[in-house]
């Protein structure tokens, strides 16, 4: 069995409590105006066995403490979804979130056929016409469910944005290009662009790959 996956990380730091295991599906028919993710829409590509991404997932186990699922859309891979969570459940007791840009009554019945897979969710679209001012939020229709007694350490999350919200991790890939995780406040990224350009770098972003590179 196989799933698209856009990439996996250890540690992510900005998605969620302590040091987490950050996984990304790979596509996203919900096509959010101003997503920071648009490399993670294209459908059907990033295939790879879900075995080895448990396999992965349960080598860093140990360290991490807690899981972070997001994409793309998560949900659009029903059953690779509940496979990889199933496995956490079996080498980890820490914490699973999961961020989807469905509204609640959409998962509920993927929800109810898994139960204890989540511990807590993010649900509903970016809205780039919509304010930020709540943590770990791109927009603020953008709602916490805890699910769990695990879960309910995640609810330091339920607050007002604050300065530390705005921590990005910084991840490199083969080739040299550069990805952010996290949840950036709006206009971070051009920021980021200019700074680097006044610094007397070459940055070159792209909506078609989510990265940028100097």
């Amino acid at each position: 069995m196989q799933m698209s996956l856009s990439r996996l990380h250890f540690p992510v730091t900005s998605l969620g409590t302590g040091r987490r295991i950050g996984l990304w599906f790979q596509g996203c028919s919900i096509r959010c105006p101003g997503c920071i993710s648009v490399d993670t829409w294209e459908q059907g590509v990033g295939l790879v066995p879900i075995a080895d991404v448990v396999a992965r997932i349960s080598a860093l186990a140990g360290e991490a403490d807690g899981l972070t699922i997001s994409g793309g859309e998560p949900f659009e891979q029903p059953e690779a979804l509940a496979a990889i969570l199933a496995a956490w459940r079996g080498v980890s007791k820490r914490s699973v979130l999961v961020f989807t840009g469905r509204e609640m009554h959409e998962v509920e019945a993927w929800l109810a056929i898994n139960p204890g897979l989540v511990d807590a969710i993010i649900t509903g679209p970016f809205r780039s016409d919509l304010a930020q001012t709540v943590a770990l939020r791109g927009s603020d229709n953008q709602k916490l469910h805890v699910l769990s007694p695990l879960g309910r350490e995640l609810r330091i999350f339920d607050r007002p944005l604050g300065d530390g919200d705005r921590r990005l991790d910084i991840m490199f890939d083969e080739d040299g290009d550069a990805w952010v995780a996290g949840i950036p406040a709006r206009g971070d990224i051009g920021r980021l662009r200019r700074a680097l350009a006044s610094s007397g770098h070459h940055a070159i972003t792209s909506d078609a790959h989510g990265m940028f590179g100097a």
